[in-house]
């Protein structure tokens, strides 16, 4: 179903709507995921280690912590397609800037505004995303918008890590700021113009951090997902000072993530919208025993892109959580939405940044892992509080 467009009587097209949002989670993808297999190219070119090059990711994931719920809040009004075009242009700018910085902290800038429309973009979208379908697709809805994202792992990621190699860490920024264009015009030419809520206002959004479920679900996604995150960041360093592979099987690796991730992401979705908590449950669990399967198969290359494909598998928990806040935020649905994307990125700065203390302070690459899937295991226990006071609120569990 769709709402009624304000300015433009064109008929919507579900299918095309739903590639020109994910068009934009590729974008968006390719420049989170990428930053992160080029850590060790930027760090040698602005003569920095590679723990410190990480902090380039925390700066990224802080602007969309920072962005998704002050854009959510202050654009309450403002119809969903115009809002989505105008993130994207700053998206857009965000990536074009970091292509072109001078320095190190100029870069910590650049990726600071460029996450900015992250969260909000993502949480807008899956509001669309779900208002086209039916009640019991919302889950797989939002997961072929982000959908966007997966695939930006397997050929978005890979791409710009081999640019990097070849041409320089810059032209994966810049690809970014194009597809952030082409986004944009996608976006403008099928999306229906939807009208922001009935009564929509800051102050309603703001509710929701009034609401323990939302909070709670939040909090499994910040913890949770980092133990990825933490992972990911310096896989690229892993391969090549642990396993001694050569340059060009990184991009390999990175694409088999992608796979995983790809797959698990329509996997927790489809299962998320038979039975919401188990699909959460079973993917940080899953996650907890890929990660701490990680320290002992990174000498060997095959048992490592196995174990990084049963890590990707994992990662597709956030459409899971994503549909989990539409069910619990009530009438504060924008600010729900976007603020799950700025727990999915304090994971994303939480992560590296725990894993550049490990391996600063001497306990290796290896020691990654074993981070990694205490910190999922975090977000399992949060999650397993999360639903026994919502039980105890309601008498019965949240979904069958």
């Amino acid at each position: 179903m769709t709402e009624p467009a304000l300015s433009s009587p064109r008929i919507v097209h579900p299918a095309l709507v739903m590639f020109a949002l994910a068009m934009g989670a590729f974008a968006i993808g390719t420049a989170e995921f990428a930053s992160m297999s080029l850590v060790p190219f930027f760090a040698a070119d602005l003569r920095i280690s590679e723990p410190q090059a990480g902090h380039a990711i925390s700066a990224y994931a802080l602007g969309v912590v920072v962005g998704a719920p002050v854009i959510a809040v202050l654009a309450a009004k403002i119809a969903r397609r115009t809002l989505l075009v105008g993130l994207m242009a700053l998206f857009a700018i965000g990536n074009g800037l970091s292509a072109t910085a001078p320095s190190y902290h100029a870069l910590l800038l650049f990726r600071f505004l460029a996450g900015l429309p992250h969260g909000a973009y993502f949480g807008i979208a899956a509001l669309m995303a779900a208002s086209l379908v039916a009640e019991n697709k919302r889950a797989q809805s939002v997961a072929l918008v982000m959908s966007g994202l997966t695939v930006a792992t397997i050929i978005g990621v890979p791409v710009a890590n081999l640019l990097g190699q070849i041409m320089g860490w810059r032209y994966g920024f810049g690809i970014v700021a194009l597809l952030a264009m082409l986004t944009m015009a996608l976006v403008a030419l099928y999306a229906p113009q939807q009208p922001a809520a009935e009564g929509a206002s800051p102050l309603r959004e703001l509710g929701a951090l009034r609401r323990p479920q939302v909070l709670l679900t939040l909090l499994t996604g910040a913890v949770g997902f980092g133990g990825l995150f933490c992972v990911y960041t310096y896989v690229a360093s892993t391969m090549l000072e642990i396993t001694h592979v050569s340059p060009k099987l990184v991009p390999v690796v990175l694409m088999v993530f992608g796979v995983g991730m790809t797959v698990g992401n329509l996997f927790w979705a489809w299962l998320s919208d038979r039975r919401q908590n188990l699909a959460a449950i079973a993917a940080l669990l899953w996650s907890a025993i890929a990660l701490a399967a990680f320290p002992l198969v990174a000498g060997n290359v095959w048992l490592l892109a196995i174990d990084i494909l049963l890590i990707g598998f994992g990662g597709g928990l956030g459409s899971v959580l994503q549909t989990r806040l539409m069910d619990v935020a009530g009438d504060a649905q924008a600010l729900a939405a976007a603020a799950h994307h700025s727990a999915f990125n304090t994971a994303n700065a939480l992560g590296p940044w725990l894993g550049g203390l490990a391996i600063a302070g001497g306990y290796g690459l290896r020691s990654t892992g074993l981070i990694g899937a205490a910190l999922s295991l975090g977000g399992l226990a949060i999650f397993l509080v999360t639903i026994n006071l919502h039980r105890r609120e309601t008498l019965q569990p949240l979904t069958a």
